[in-house]
């Protein structure tokens, strides 16, 4: 798993690849506590090039937009594509994060 943070204009963008699962969410963690931390008015979660979530992932991109979302600030995913995509349908977290 590999996450790269960059901020502009009041936004900050995370682009995950790879797998984010129970094994990997550690390592996203302070990453996400930094985002929060900012209070961005907005979060894009780009996740094209991710491959595999399970529910400690998912749990991870909840917890950001939870926390995110109690700070003022809007949280979107994009890019969801296979697995990543089926289950954040199957879980109907598709509307919620706004995946089209």
């Amino acid at each position: 798993m590999n996450c790269v943070r960059t901020d502009e204009n009041g936004e900050s963008r995370l682009e995950i690849d790879g797998a984010l699962d129970a094994l990997t969410v550690r390592d996203i963690r302070p990453v996400i506590d930094a985002v929060v931390a900012d209070r961005p008015r907005r979060v894009t979660v780009d996740i094209e090039k991710l491959n595999l979530i399970d529910s400690s992932g998912v749990g991870a991109i909840v917890s950001l937009f939870k926390r995110v979302k109690a700070n003022g600030g809007v949280v979107v995913v994009v890019g969801a594509k296979e697995q990543p995509l089926a289950v954040l349908k199957l879980l109907k977290l598709d509307a919620v994060f706004g995946l089209t």
